[in-house]
């Protein structure tokens, strides 16, 4: 294993943490959920565009499905995603998202014919027991749409892990540098008829959350270049995303340590709630552990 393909990974996680929290904040301050998708699809289809430098090849009309396939389930994900974070509490929906690396190797069994070891599959019983601890009275705050975190979080998790399995499935054929930045440009072109639904207008927004939204988006679309570029050049998308997935434990530190001067409003939740937390990221985090021993 390089080390690009351990501190990648890893380093996008970081990023992706410091990107959420930024991005729940802009929602804080006034941005919607459709302002940070289309900011951070528009943002992501931009910057992924300095990979056409690395060249490619230009493939038959009959196999434009498959960018626009994983394009829309990018889109998906990102909604899925946003709606979470801004409906719920980071440090509950980022480990759920975690649950994208026990999708990603059930996919990979299904869609690249790669068997499964043991050590996978108890990751799965304890990523389960992870969410179980995540929604435990314990962890909960009043107020807090708990469920509806969950549910859409998983929900995005399932999309994530579909769209990463077929980046890896898809990408050789057409090479990094085409695949990449045709697909996540297709994101951002099919995002724009979501301005439609704004609330209110980009311009309006108070300046301190248009600088939070276009922060965050900028980051957002940072991390993904980084993993989507390891994906489709290693080809190893389990074990790049059991790195990724530390993501759920460093969102639950972060919150805890640097919310305050984030300006976050989950540092006012009772110590005995960010205890749950912490135990359902530990969970995810052990089974995170166990998937890297399985390959």
């Amino acid at each position: 294993m390089t080390a690009a393909l351990i501190v990648a990974p890893l380093f996008a996680a970081l990023i992706y943490v410091a990107a959420v929290l930024m991005l729940k904040r802009a929602a804080e301050l006034g941005a919607g959920l459709w302002h940070s998708t289309v900011v951070c699809n528009l943002l992501g289809g931009l910057i992924f565009q300095v990979l056409l430098l690395l060249g490619g090849k230009s493939l038959p009309w009959e196999l434009w499905w498959q960018p626009v396939l994983v394009a829309l389930l990018s889109l998906t994900g990102q909604t899925l995603t946003f709606f979470a974070l801004q409906r719920g509490d980071v440090s509950i929906a980022t480990p759920i998202l975690g649950l994208k690396i026990i999708l990603v190797a059930a996919f990979t069994t299904i869609l690249l014919s790669q068997s499964l070891t043991w050590q996978i599959w108890l990751a799965a019983g304890l990523s389960t027991c992870g969410i179980a601890t995540l929604h435990h009275a314990g962890a909960r705050r009043p107020g807090a749409k708990t469920t509806a975190t969950i549910l859409s979080a998983a929900a995005a998790a399932t999309a994530f892990a579909l769209f990463d399995v077929l980046v890896q499935k898809f990408a050789p054929q057409w090479g990094i540098g085409r695949f990449l930045p045709l697909t996540m440009g297709l994101v951002g072109l099919f995002s724009l008829p979501l301005i439609a639904l704004f609330p209110t207008p980009l311009r309006e927004l108070p300046r301190p959350a248009l600088r939070a939204l276009v922060g965050g988006g900028a980051l957002f679309a940072l991390q993904s270049l980084l993993l989507l570029s390891c994906i489709a050049y290693f080809g190893q998308v389990t074990t790049l995303n059991v790195l990724y997935s530390s993501r759920g434990v460093w969102s639950v530190v972060a919150v805890a340590l640097l919310g305050r001067w984030l300006g976050s409003s989950e540092t006012t939740l009772p110590a005995s709630v960010l205890r749950w937390r912490f135990a359902g990221a530990a969970l995810m985090l052990a089974a995170i552990a166990l998937v890297l021993i399985g390959r």
